[in-house]
């Protein structure tokens, strides 16, 4: 089996078992069916970006990022959000902010900018190409904050129906597990028979994706989340 095949069928597997045993402490307020839904989405998302897994041919081979993967992602996940199970608004797609969020959402996405400049400063890189500067600078966050933080983390809040307000915001199991998704996606991986796990990565991905996740919520829309991540995007390569 691909590689790519076994890395995402492991972390959908440990989502959906993470999710399992939190949904049987609380049965009442879990529906197993939106968590297998949020399983699917994952390996939607994930078989897109990899241009399914490698069978459809690059249209730009030359180009240095994956700007194919990641719009054929995104013309998805706009797609699921049109469906009426989720909805463009309830899905975060939405420019509308919720009355008077923009104050006490604003600190916190100023705070987020400072984190990723300050790794910027830390982890200096080198001098960045005008495509690695385009790239960064848009489909990452395009893509990921439609996904992550509006999508699955609906379906995720949908599977988990128990709530806990705390900082303004009602907080689910699903939360933290869209956190953890974001964060092995980019930490986890499996190459020729091992497995391959950098926990500083998982930390600098799934820990900030808290404060973003607590913005889309708090403003009820995708802009502030999209916004941040493209600047902590384009600081870390352009510092």
């Amino acid at each position: 089996m691909d590689d790519k095949l076994i890395s995402i069928a492991a972390i959908i597997g440990i989502l959906l078992g993470a999710g399992l045993i939190l949904g049987l402490l609380d049965r009442r307020n879990f529906r197993f069916g939106w968590l297998l839904a949020a399983g699917g989405l994952i390996f939607t998302n994930d078989a897109l970006l990899t241009n399914l897994y490698g069978i459809l041919p690059r249209v730009a081979p030359g180009l240095d990022w994956n700007w194919q993967g990641k719009t054929l992602a995104l013309l998805a996940t706009l797609a699921i959000a049109a469906h009426p199970a989720f909805g463009w608004k309830r899905s975060g797609l939405t420019l509308a902010q919720a009355p008077g969020s923009m104050r006490t959402a604003l600190p916190v996405a100023i705070l987020y900018g400072l984190f990723f400049l300050a790794l910027a400063l830390v982890f200096p890189n080198q001098e960045a190409s005008a495509e690695t500067i385009a790239f960064q600078l848009t489909m990452p966050s395009f893509e990921e904050e439609p996904f992550y933080r509006g999508i699955l983390l609906l379906a995720l809040y949908e599977a988990f129906c128990g709530r806990v307000r705390w900082l303004g915001i009602d907080w689910s199991w699903g939360a933290l597990i869209a956190c953890i998704a974001f964060g092995l996606a980019h930490a986890f991986s499996y190459s020729d028979g091992s497995v391959a796990f950098d926990p500083i990565y998982f930390a600098l991905t799934a820990v900030p994706s808290l404060l973003a996740i607590w913005v889309r919520m708090r403003t009820g829309s995708l802009l502030l989340p999209v916004l941040m991540h493209s600047f902590g995007n384009t600081i870390m390569v352009l510092v």
